[in-house]
C-alpha cells in the first residue's frame, strides 16, 4: 500500500509541476475579484451584486485564456487522482443555494457567502496536487480576511473585500508559481 501511494503522490506532484499548479485559474480569479473591487466604487449594491454573480461565468473562460498564453494546458492533462475534481466542484457550488437564500433575508451576506464559497474546494485541488498546505492556506485566508472586512469595515464589503481576496490570489499565484517551479527542478522536468 505505501509503494501506491508513492507512486499517486508521485503522480500527483508530477502534474502539479507540468501545469504549473494551474496557475491560470488563479490568476483570472485575480482578475474578477479587481473589477469587483473597482465596480463597487461606482455601482449601487444591487446592480454590483447582479454583475458579481453573471462574473463568475467568466472565470473559466478567463483561465482559458492565460492558460493559452502562457501556453498551459490544464485542461489537456490528467492524472491518477483526476476525478476527485468533478466532486469537489460540485462540493463548492452548493454554495449557490446559500446565497440565493441569503438574497432573501439578508441580501449583503451574499458577498460574504461569495468570497468564502468559491474557495470551498481549494483544498481538494491542493490535495489533487499534492500541495494540500498552499493551496488550503488560500482558502483559510480568504474566509478570515473576508470575514474580518466583512464585520469590522461594513462600508468596504463591495471594494476593500473584492481587493483583498483579488491579492489574496495574486500572493497565491505567486506562491504557486515559484513552488511549482522548485517542484519541476526537483524532479528533473
Amino acid at each position: 500500500m505505501s509503494d501506491l501511494k508513492q507512486q499517486v503522490l508521485q503522480d500527483r506532484l508530477g502534474l502539479y509541476a507540468r501545469l504549473r499548479g494551474g496557475f491560470p485559474i488563479p490568476l483570472a480569479g485575480t482578475v474578477y475579484w479587481s473589477a469587483l473591487g473597482a465596480l463597487g466604487y461606482t455601482l449601487p449594491f444591487h446592480t454590483w451584486l447582479f454583475i458579481a454573480f453573471i462574473g463568475t461565468g467568466a472565470i473559466f473562460p478567463l483561465a482559458l485564456g492565460f492558460a493559452a498564453i502562457f501556453r498551459n494546458p490544464f485542461m489537456k492533462e490528467s492524472n491518477a487522482v483526476g476525478t476527485v475534481l468533478v466532486p469537489a466542484f460540485i462540493a463548492m457550488l452548493l454554495f449557490w443555494p446559500m446565497v440565493l437564500g441569503a438574497m432573501q433575508v439578508a441580501p449583503e451576506l451574499a458577498i460574504l457567502i461569495l468570497a468564502i464559497g468559491m474557495s470551498a474546494h481549494w483544498p481538494v485541488i491542493g490535495w489533487s496536487y499534492g500541495r494540500t498546505t498552499l493551496y488550503t492556506t488560500h482558502a483559510v485566508a480568504r474566509a478570515i480576511i473576508a470575514l474580518g472586512i466583512w464585520t469590522y469595515l461594513p462600508e468596504a464589503r463591495m471594494t476593500l473585500l473584492p481587493f483583498a481576496v483579488s491579492a489574496i490570489y495574486l500572493v497565491t499565484v505567486i506562491a504557486i508559481y515559484g513552488d511549482s517551479a522548485r517542484m519541476r527542478k526537483k524532479l528533473g522536468l
